[in-house]
């Protein structure tokens, strides 16, 4: 059978609307329903000359439909214009599609790119949708994103940089690795991952010339889980880590921080990179991308993302649902 993924395009200002009216026009190996107001999306589907036809949960869709389950949001969609009065309505849908799938209702969710100043400025404290699903679930999670070639898990994410070094424990970095691990082996069908586990400071530390992290937290944690059985190789300079000829025998690589993993990712192949949130009680596979604010309504986004999300989504949601 088909899964069920429950669609969340994000702000409706930005380019998440009409990239689920092209998802809805080229469809994928799911039956797809959005959470979101109607008029967003039906405004979208004007704005870039594509037809739309909204319907019912649980009916058939065909090529330029779409289920809905509608969420309204306080103000009309002006693209390009971020509207503050419609924070709770971005959220509202995110809580609503989070709760539908921890219900059991649809074996996934697929998001769109949100605003996360326009959700603060609406007066809702919002860090982003792998935070608010994570405690919605009361789950340990871990952010990977991920191309057709490199997979990169995240050890902290959305943090100042001076944050970093605190936030690396001893019992966070084992945790992530688990988390890790054993999404790899379920989700991903590898029985026996290999790990690239990135060093916190320049050159992994230079033996503790270049900062001490490795050597008292890094290390010993890796260790600890190798007598596991777990297959961790690192800390690893990560100036080096990334050359195709080593990534060829890892599985997955995790980096300590935010833009130390993902610049390359980006940069191998953004069009396809999709975010996914691993430890939650269902798949999410997300856009890599923003709402592209200066975009919206002019049928110029590359759809790209959302259709590798809305593609993997469905291939995690089959494999969950089989016994």
């Amino acid at each position: 059978m088909r899964p069920r993924l429950a669609l969340v395009p994000g702000e409706p200002a930005g380019i998440g609307p009409e990239l689920c009216v092209r998802l809805a026009h080229r469809g994928c190996a799911a039956d797809l329903v959005a959470f979101a107001d109607p008029d967003a999306l039906l405004s979208a589907a004007a704005a870039i000359g594509l037809p739309l036809r909204l319907r019912e949960p649980g009916q058939a869709c065909g090529p330029g439909e779409l289920a809905l389950q509608p969420v309204p949001q306080a103000r009309p969609t002006r693209f390009g214009h971020a509207d503050p009065a419609n924070a709770a309505a971005v959220v509202r849908a995110l809580h609503d599609a989070g709760a539908a799938c921890l219900a059991g209702d649809y074996q996934g969710l697929v998001t769109g790119p949100v605003h996360k100043a326009s959700i603060n400025d609406g007066g809702i404290a919002y860090t982003g949708t792998t935070e608010l699903l994570a405690t919605q679930a009361g789950a340990e999670v871990v952010m990977m994103l991920a191309s057709p070639t490199l997979r990169v898990a995240l050890a902290t994410t959305h943090l100042p940089l001076r944050a970093v070094p605190d936030a690396i424990t001893a019992n966070g970095l084992a945790r992530t690795l688990r988390v890790l691990h054993a999404a790899l082996v379920r989700d991903f069908g590898l029985p026996a991952p290999r790990i690239a586990v990135l060093g916190l400071n320049p050159h992994a530390g230079e033996d503790g010339h270049l900062g001490r992290e490795e050597i008292d937290t890094l290390i010993p944690v890796l260790q600890a889980l190798r007598a596991q059985g777990m297959d961790l190789v690192g800390p690893l300079p990560a100036d080096t880590a990334f050359l195709p000829g080593k990534l060829a025998g890892f599985d997955a690589v995790l980096a300590m921080y935010h833009d130390q993993g993902l610049p390359v990712l980006k940069h191998a192949g953004f069009e396809q990179a999709v975010n996914i949130t691993l430890g939650l009680p269902y798949p999410r596979v997300a856009v890599d991308h923003g709402t592209a604010l200066e975009l919206a309504g002019r049928g110029v986004a590359d759809p790209s993302s959302l259709f590798a999300a809305a593609d993997l989504c469905a291939q995690l949601g089959a494999r969950r649902k089989t016994p």
